[in-house]
């Protein structure tokens, strides 16, 4: 069977990168509607990171029909809008003077076991995260702490998740080539089978 000009492309939706920088988009914007003025810089830059984190998936995914090249550049962009993100996070916490939960704590090692895949899902895991340390500080405080701390643990999941998606795509194009390639080999093919 003759290899088709513009291959099987898309179905980022069963990526669990692109599930997982989904839940961080829609709870980032939760996180900042909660704890960010809207009016600071920082509102809008962490919502477009989360955004730019799971957007540059959708699209690197699609283009892929045409060019490898930049679906490993767009998911490589969306890694490191994953980055910023985090970065961002962790400056909440710092400014703050809260706690980043180190990544064997056991809470760190609750939101892995955990997986949440929705919003509601994860508003859960926060309430039993909260409660289970309850201390004599202040509440509002402590569901700050775990807020951005879950979060940061998600972002790590999916830049670890990314990267082994970047390393499959790498090696994909290595073995395989992109769209020029594979256009040469369509090409080459339909004139031999002229030939015969």
């Amino acid at each position: 069977m003759a290899e088709p000009l513009i291959p099987k492309h898309g179905g980022y939706r069963r990526l669990i990168t692109y599930r997982l920088g989904m839940l961080i988009y829609d709870a980032t914007v939760a996180f900042c509607a909660r704890y960010i003025d809207r009016r600071d810089r920082t509102h809008d830059q962490m919502v477009q990171a989360a955004r730019s984190g799971v957007a540059n998936i959708v699209e690197g995914s699609e283009a892929a029909a045409t060019s490898k090249k930049t679906e490993l550049k767009l998911t490589n962009v969306a890694k490191a809008s994953q980055e910023e993100l985090l970065f961002d996070y962790q400056a909440f916490l710092r400014q703050r003077n809260l706690p980043e939960w180190p990544a064997d704590s056991p809470e760190a090692l609750a939101v892995r076991q955990a997986r949440p895949a929705d919003l509601a899902q994860l508003r859960n895991l926060m309430a039993v995260l909260v409660s289970d340390k309850p201390d004599k500080s202040d509440k509002s405080d402590r569901k700050a702490e775990v807020a951005a701390n879950v979060m940061i643990c998600l972002i790590n999941q999916v830049t670890f998740l990314l990267g082994r998606q970047l390393a499959r795509l790498e090696q994909e194009f290595v073995e395989e080539g992109g769209f020029t390639e594979r256009l040469y080999r369509v090409r080459s093919a339909r004139r031999s089978e002229k030939v015969d």
